[in-house]
């Protein structure tokens, strides 16, 4: 690319919308909001059209002028809205008609490049680009130096690298093969991290405090906590009953979780990993206590 290629994006929930105005902001042209024929999804794509200076178009009125198409949809709606589009695309060259449209990407971190195989068969290239982020409604989360997994044909991989570095990110390659694991890891680093902040809530009740309170109590902690770990690894930063062993502790911990039983088995859970990965005194006398 000697320019920045113009972008169609495919979707317009949380995802479509942070990248499309990231990208407008970077200096891309947003030229289509491809929607599915729904009121709603209609709707929304009127409204990040408006955002970022596009048209709110379907899979037919699209234009498809952009030569490059974005999914931001579902895992489940990929190849669905790639087989559309690319029958589009196929209906206009068969009237002799410009195809623009050069390269194609989605933003699944499960799913590969294959995905969009329908474009792929109709000579577009093809790549999966995943930020290593979250986007819920009403946060702005910077890119700056987040990764981005790419994996795909290598005309589409280079586009890409070229775009994740104009957004300010980092891109690194990722096989195929490895994006189960990849995305697990990814799960576990934000979903299911709030899930143990749930939990985490659930045992302060335990302790008298409402969930305002506990949250606003643990936030101190739990930047330490990840300040720790940045600049020192997880042995370093490892501190409480575990690290010194004191069995009799966290017995009196799962004594009063039992009122707590999801709070509990999460407990038990993260201390028996503990044991596995982290330096923790009296091994064999806490295995006898948190044995299943």
């Amino acid at each position: 690319m000697t320019r920045k290629p113009a972008v169609a994006i495919v979707g317009a929930g949380s995802l479509a919308t942070f990248l499309a105005v990231a990208l407008r902001q970077a200096g891309f042209t947003i030229s289509e909001i491809v929607a599915r024929d729904l009121p709603q999804s209609r709707r929304h794509a009127r409204i990040l059209a408006a955002k970022v200076g596009a048209q709110a178009v379907t899979a037919h009125s699209a234009a498809l002028d952009a030569n490059l198409l974005w999914f931001c949809v579902p895992d489940r709606e990929i190849r669905r809205a790639a087989f559309a589009l690319a029958g589009h695309l196929a209906a206009r060259a068969a009237v002799h008609q410009k195809v623009m449209t050069r390269w194609a990407l989605h933003s699944s971190g499960a799913l590969s490049s294959c995905e969009l195989d329908p474009l792929r068969k109709a000579g577009v290239a093809v790549a999966s680009v995943h930020p290593l982020m979250t986007f819920v409604a009403g946060a702005r989360p910077s890119l700056t130096g987040v990764p981005f997994a790419l994996e795909g044909d290598a005309a589409a991989a280079r586009a890409a690298r070229r775009i994740v570095r104009e957004l300010g990110g980092e891109s690194f390659s990722l096989p195929a093969a490895h994006k189960a694991a990849y995305h697990a890891w990814a799960t576990l680093t934000s979903p299911l991290l709030l899930a143990f902040l749930l939990t985490l809530e659930e045992a302060a009740s335990a302790a008298g405090l409402a969930t305002r309170q506990a949250r606003r109590a643990s936030l101190p902690i739990i930047r330490q906590t990840l300040a720790n770990y940045s600049s020192l690894g997880p042995a370093r930063s490892f501190s409480g009953p575990l690290v010194r062993g004191d069995a009799e502790t966290v017995a009196t911990h799962l004594a009063v979780l039992k009122k707590h039983p999801r709070a509990r088995e999460v407990y038990l859970a993260l201390a028996r990993a503990a044991l596995h990965g982290l330096p923790v005194k009296n091994r064999n006398g806490l295995k006898r206590l948190l044995r299943p």
